[in-house]
């Protein structure tokens, strides 16, 4: 079974979007709109007629952890962080958003609908077997990972072991800064590392402790060379967009010049390439 992707279309509206300026939209994805409870303060949109199968869903993979070691769970920065960044790609692209995202399972036969899943925390993720055979196929289908938030060497080593399982002749290699998940549509000048808005704020640091000082983006990709998985290593993404409106200098420094661009860089890769 093959991924539905009638994404170059998208795509390419997407490139041309992006180019959007941000201070358009400064100010924190919740105070904008009328404040709902069930939304967290992020407003609701409709997708346009004629788009209800053609719409780009954030669809975050639910997982089993294991009960021991560090790290934190698939629900991690749930459910803002989903609304928000949604919220900002109906703003500033034109794609057809779904303003609810979705939470799905490995086993969910609706997963190769969907050409990006995202995974946060996994310092403590658990594959089934059963979820290493299908994320195998469906990311050799044409299907996309991104990796994010964990930090230090033990929460790696887990993540390291549990992919390893889905592609055990494939090596998560360093991406070089000219990649083009880091230019391909806004022009990221460096490898950004995100710090967790309330460490930030309580240290100062970009970093949580002291292993997890340089910030690693590393890849797995495909026989033909096509980046299928995106790991973000010390670095939180998924804070740049749930915390946006926690504090201004943090939207800034953060969500603004460095969570969003990149998330834009890596759905326009992920649906193009």
């Amino acid at each position: 079974m093959k991924l539905r992707t009638p994404w170059y279309m998208t795509g390419l509206l997407l490139a041309i979007a992006g180019t959007v300026c941000f201070a358009q939209w400064r100010g924190g994805g919740r105070r904008f709109g009328a404040v709902t409870s069930e939304r967290y303060g992020v407003p609701e949109w409709t997708i346009a007629p004629g788009f209800e199968q053609d719409s780009f869903a954030f669809a975050r993979v639910r997982y089993a952890s294991s009960g021991y070691g560090r790290g934190g769970t698939w629900d991690t920065d749930y459910r803002d962080a989903d609304l928000n960044l949604s919220l900002r790609l109906h703003q500033l692209t034109s794609l057809q958003v779904d303003p609810e995202g979705k939470v799905i399972d490995l086993t969910d036969p609706d997963l190769f609908n969907y050409p990006f899943i995202y995974i946060v925390e996994p310092g403590r993720l658990e594959f089934t077997d059963e979820e290493v055979n299908i994320l195998r196929r469906y990311l050799l289908n044409g299907g996309f990972l991104m990796v994010d938030d964990f930090w230090g060497v033990m929460e790696y080593q887990n993540f390291y072991e549990q992919i390893k399982r889905v592609f055990p002749t494939r090596e998560p290699v360093e991406l070089p800064a000219s990649h083009a998940i880091f230019h391909c549509v806004f022009d990221l000048k460096e490898k950004p590392q995100i710090p967790g808005v309330h460490e930030w704020l309580r240290s100062g640091l970009t970093y949580e402790r002291e292993d997890a000082k340089v910030v690693e983006y590393k890849g797995i990709s495909d026989d033909k060379g096509r980046l299928m998985v995106v790991i973000c290593h010390n670095t939180d993404y998924g804070d740049g967009w749930e915390e946006e409106a926690t504090n201004p200098e943090y939207f800034t420094q953060f969500s603004e010049k460095y969570a969003y661009p990149f998330a834009i860089n890596v759905l326009f890769y992920a649906m193009t390439h």
